[in-house]
């Protein structure tokens, strides 16, 4: 062939491809409003909406336009150019949120090169777990689908072992999930008694290591004060100061000694929780505490109420941490928290069953919570501990649109959810679990008989 005709047909062809790319491109805005994982404007109508925990609106709709909720009400005038889904018999609730998991962080537990949630040494306070999470993790659509919306994903192992953080399920990157830039400083406080029923170390031996344990946290958090003192000398006098040496988990624990972070406590029996209090109010940190976990909160309640401090309690879902306590003493903790006046959130502190919140929760509300409660518990008291009650938790004008739409009870294992929108996209129902019981469902094996 003359290379002219060569020349020629490769002319057609460019312009048949720039036709074929107009064409796609013109129709792609359309189509984006058809298919799941796109904004909208979408409008939910004739739904039950759970506005708050304790507000209800019976017959209404949502509409939800770019990340936000545009309106909701039972009068509410659905826009023309809108995806309509009708929830007669549907309910609208907002976004679950678990206050403790280490989503994102890991994918088998067994391979240490797909765990990123425990940095080596005692003192990571400078770890950033948010550089770590993976968005394509196989955990996340499986949490999701279950109407679980923000988890406050966070480091272990160590005294001091890094910065949690706020994320939202969807998202490209770590940065396109980080809620709000919300990070809170994690502090593994130090055991003060026995590790259960193991544990056969003499009281001697529980006092000694107890003490030396305590004296290394009063020490790192000396150097901390101090080099918070000399990093505000030096920016108050540049020219005349010498900036100190760099440490880097010393510089991360800064906004907490100047009452700019919250320093989340893990704390579990009723000795530590007490200590824990004790020790933050003596280091004048008391009003940014967190309590997490405190399995035996119970029985330090009105303690932890006194000091005003909230807890992220959880596991439910666990066995009592004494043989002589009542077999669902941790299934009523956090009802019993709740009746002493301290606000409450729930976790699961897990990496891959976070789904599950939606059952840990249904635990305490029929063990003393209430379901009015324990709906509070995982939406609208972990936003107000996080600081993000702008922003999440309810179905309120302005705020994201993150929410689901169910068949029933979420707190029920028969309830199905059936739409799911996160920051107004809304996004399909799949999960590694669907696709594998639509693969079995529907296999092959290919014999013949």
């Amino acid at each position: 062939m003359p290379f002219t005709n060569i020349l020629a047909s490769m002319r057609r062809l460019l312009v048949f491809l720039f036709g074929a790319c107009t064409i796609l491109l013109a129709a792609s805005p359309a189509q984006a409003q058809k298919e799941p994982g796109f904004q909208g404007p979408f409008a939910l109508t004739n739904a039950q909406i759970i506005t708050t925990p304790s507000d209800t609106i019976e017959s209404g709709s949502v509409v939800i336009r770019d990340d936000s909720i545009a309106a909701v009400g039972a009068d509410v005038s659905v826009p023309g150019n809108a995806r309509t889904i009708d929830c007669e018999g549907l309910t609208v609730y907002p976004g679950l949120i678990d206050g403790g998991t280490q989503l994102g962080l890991q994918e088998v537990g067994s391979l240490p090169e797909t765990t990123d949630h425990n940095e080596i040494g005692d003192l990571t306070a400078n770890m950033e777990v948010i550089t770590a999470v993976n968005p394509n993790s196989v955990s996340v659509p499986v949490t999701r689908v279950h109407g679980i919306t923000t988890v406050l994903t966070e480091p272990t192992e160590g005294l001091l072992p890094g910065e949690a953080a706020l994320i939202g399920l969807h998202g490209y990157t770590p940065g396109q999930m980080h809620l709000n830039g919300v990070e809170l400083t994690k502090l593994d406080f130090p055991s003060t008694g026995r590790q259960g029923p193991s544990d056969d170390r003499s009281p001697e031996t529980i006092k000694k290591e107890t003490e030396k344990a305590l004296q290394s946290l009063n020490d790192v958090w000396d150097k901390a004060e101090l080099y918070t003192e000399i990093d505000s000398a030096v920016a108050e006098q540049p020219e005349q100061r010498r900036q100190p040496e760099f440490v880097p988990a010393m510089d991360a624990l800064i906004p907490v000694i100047r009452g700019e972070q919250h320093l989340l406590i893990s704390a579990n029996t009723a000795s530590d929780i007490s200590a824990a209090l004790d020790w933050a109010e003596e280091r004048g940190v008391l009003d940014q505490v967190v309590l997490s976990g405190a399995t035996e909160g119970w029985r330090v309640a009105d303690e932890i109420a006194e000091a005003n401090v909230p807890v992220i309690a959880g596991p439910v879902m666990q066995p009592p941490s004494r043989d002589s306590d009542r077999y669902d003493k941790v299934y009523r903790n956090p009802g019993l928290l709740h009746d002493a006046g301290v606000t409450v959130a729930l976790r699961t502190n897990s990496a891959e069953n976070v789904r599950n919140l939606p059952f840990h929760a249904g635990f305490a509300a029929a063990h003393g919570l209430g379901k009015t409660e324990a709906l509070r518990a995982v939406t609208t008291a972990p936003a107000q501990i996080f600081g993000v009650a702008d922003q999440v938790g309810t179905i309120e004008v302005g705020k994201r649109a993150n929410l689901f739409v169910a068949n029933g009870d979420p707190f029920q294992p028969q309830t199905d959810v059936q739409h799911l929108f996160i920051d107004g996209y809304k996004l399909p129902l799949e999960s590694r679990h669907s696709k594998l019981y639509e693969e079995f469902l529907n296999r092959n094996p290919g014999l013949e008989k």
